[in-house]
């Protein structure tokens, strides 16, 4: 089998049988189990595929043909990838297989497993045509075909009121930001007269144009990637099941658009403009995603603002010049950020709330769950010698070299960066130090025989009845333990001189740039410690006093969202209702009724008596006559 055949499958197999897997319809049984044979097989085969080219082709790998013009553009399909992308594209498969083995258990017994089930291999396969496509109308397609799946898995449950409203907000924050990274794309491929990657990325823009599409394809990448001011979806997005959690914060959504941007880096590299501006959002991105997990209280709340700001760090990266730097965190995330979500479902699953409130004393009961948490927030913290540590590390001392000056960017964007960087490792650890001893260490607050009603906060209702909390059964416990490999130990491989040279990465080095990272880490996490151990069985959040309001409210930028946008629109919507229903409709309307009116007339007239009638004619004659006769 050729290399373009083989490309052509690691998206389209998932894509192929997600398809296949939406005739099944909802139901247990038969359909479930052929839905969740089709989910695997997928991921699988995918997974294998991007195995044995990552083996065995020589790189990079090319195969375009043309399909069709439009006026003066080339549109072509094609299948491209270099290592990194293929590193990507094993991240995705890796954690979509899990997600697929894991939403078994997870759930069990929902009767719209199958097209569940289906949702995700599609969404698994757009997210691989985007890293794998050759083509900007290929990862136009795969880009768009995720913000409609995201619509329907974070909308999956049903029975919680604040599904559909969540799925909604992020189809549309998403969409406003699409607006922009279609624009983007069409600028640069009228421009090169070719839709082809490869093509566009050497071709000679002029600066403004350049500039232009740049930061309009910046649009939809804080779209997608939840990137302030398009941040404000990913917290609401966690109403959905939360192996769609993991899907859309690890490998899939919030990645695809710094992948868009380290696919399209050589051109933003010649135009610091637009790295200014995504240096800008970055720094705010990451302290904003930081201090607002400082203080939620729902377990999944706080992860998803964890990836808000860890996303940021990777835009950061590319803001400052160092793509491999950015991707290289892309990977370990998509690890240790697919291991928290997987662990929380199984503390979600087994004590009935999402509210590390109600949650405590569960180390003695769910020992497996309890170290994945470890090494999870371990490396999101960035621990050494977990795999957050060496990828964070990365970010840091690139930011910290961009600050001397040389780099793509201005200087002033890296001390942003930087400094951003630097305070939010500490606010990073803290944090994570807080949620680990708030769910897992002192005395019970919610489960067990006397626990309080558990259904409220809880996102999946099925589970409400009084139970002793365990570790989970089979199917979800070996993805998380699978997951917490690579989460622990794959940022060693920047030590592998095959990987580094893939995604070009500097040799790491433990110096005197480690040494402040480290020491912020440690007040971080400790301050945490002093503030759990000074108010035993006491959030810790509470220090934080008149902030922990504003933090908790994500800076109430979702108020600010509504009040200068969402409200303005909706005004504008109803006063073109308001115009098309008494304006347009009106005079349509109005215009028929004259009509019938005036044909009602006419036809009574026609019923009057003769001599009448010929009386107004005559009559008629005799005005058209004076009045010719007063013209001439």
């Amino acid at each position: 089998m050729n290399v373009a055949t083989l490309g052509w499958l690691i998206p389209g197999v998932p894509l192929l049988l997600g398809l296949v897997g939406l005739t099944l319809g909802p139901g247990n049984g038969g359909p479930r189990r052929l839905a969740a044979g089709l989910g695997i097989a997928g991921a699988t085969i995918s997974l294998a595929v991007t195995s044995e080219l990552l083996l065995g082709a020589t790189m990079p790998l090319e195969a375009q043909t043309h399909w069709v013009s439009i006026g003066a553009i080339d549109v072509t399909l094609g299948f491209s990838a270099h290592l990194a992308a293929l590193y990507v594209a094993l991240a995705v498969g890796v954690v979509a297989l899990c997600v697929q083995i894991y939403s078994i258990g997870y759930l069990h017994d929902d009767p719209r497993y199958p097209p569940y089930a289906a949702q995700v291999s599609i969404f698994t396969g757009a997210m691989l045509l985007v890293v794998t496509s050759g083509d900007l109308i290929g990862m136009l397609v795969g880009w768009e075909v995720m913000g409609a799946c995201s619509y329907l898995l974070i909308g999956h449950d049903r029975r919680l009121p604040e599904a559909p409203a969540a799925a909604v907000k992020a189809f549309l924050v998403t969409r406003v930001g699409d607006v922009g990274f279609l624009l983007g794309i069409a600028l640069l491929a009228v421009d090169a007269g070719t839709t082809r990657i490869s093509t566009v990325l050497t071709h000679d823009y002029s600066s403004g144009t350049l500039t232009a599409a740049l930061i309009l394809v910046l649009a939809g990448v804080a779209g997608k990637s939840a990137q302030f001011p398009l941040h404000t979806w990913l917290p609401d997005a966690m109403a959905g099941p939360t192996p769609i959690s993991a899907l859309i914060h690890a490998a899939t959504m919030v990645a695809a658009g710094v992948y868009v941007v380290f696919r399209l880096y050589p051109l933003f590299e010649q135009s610091p403009a637009a790295l200014a501006v995504l240096g800008v959002a970055a720094s705010i991105t990451i302290l904003l995603g930081a201090l607002s997990a400082t203080a939620q209280d729902d377990l999944k709340r706080v992860l998803a603002w964890s990836t808000v700001s860890q996303i940021g760090y990777m835009t950061g990266a590319l803001a400052v010049g160092s793509p491999a730097g950015a991707l290289f965190h892309l990977l370990t995330h998509a690890a240790f950020k697919a291991l928290l979500f997987l662990a929380a479902g199984a503390v979600i699953h087994a004590v009935g709330t999402n509210y590390l409130s109600r949650m405590g004393g569960l180390r003695e009961h769910m020992p497996v769950t309890f170290w994945s948490f470890v090494i999870g927030l371990g490396a999101l913290a960035g621990l050494p010698p977990l795999a957050g540590f060496w990828s964070k590390e990365n970010v840091l001392a690139a930011a910290a070299h961009a600050t001397d000056g040389g780099g793509p960017a201005p200087v002033w964007v890296a001390w942003l960066v930087w400094v951003a960087a630097l305070f939010a490792v500490a606010i990073t650890a803290w944090y994570a130090t807080r949620l680990l001893l708030f769910a897992f260490f002192g005395l019970s607050r919610g489960h067990g025989p006397d626990g309080p009603d558990w259904e409220v906060g809880f996102d999946d209702a099925r589970y409400t009845q009084p139970h002793v909390p365990h570790d989970p059964p089979g199917p979800m416990r070996w993805p998380i333990m699978l997951l917490a490999v690579p989460a622990a130990l794959l940022g060693l491989a920047a030590y592998a001189p095959g990987f580094r040279t893939a995604l070009e990465l500097t040799e790491p080095h433990l110096g005197v740039a480690v040494v402040l990272p480290l020491v912020l880490l440690a007040l971080g996490a400790g301050a945490a410690w002093w503030m759990w151990r000074a108010v035993p069985g006491v959030d810790p959040a509470v220090f934080l006093g008149p902030a922990r309001s504003l933090f908790a409210a994500g800076f109430h930028l979702d108020a600010v969202q509504d009040r200068l946008v969402v409200r303005p629109v909706q005004r504008i919507a109803r006063l073109a209702k308001a115009t098309d229903e008494k304006v347009v409709d009106a005079s349509v309307e109005g215009t028929g009724t004259a009509t019938s009116w005036l044909g009602e007339l006419v036809a009574e007239m026609h019923k009057i008596a003769l001599p009448f009638a010929a009386l107004v004619v005559f009559a008629g004659a005799l005005l058209l006559t004076i009045w010719f006769g007063a013209a001439s």
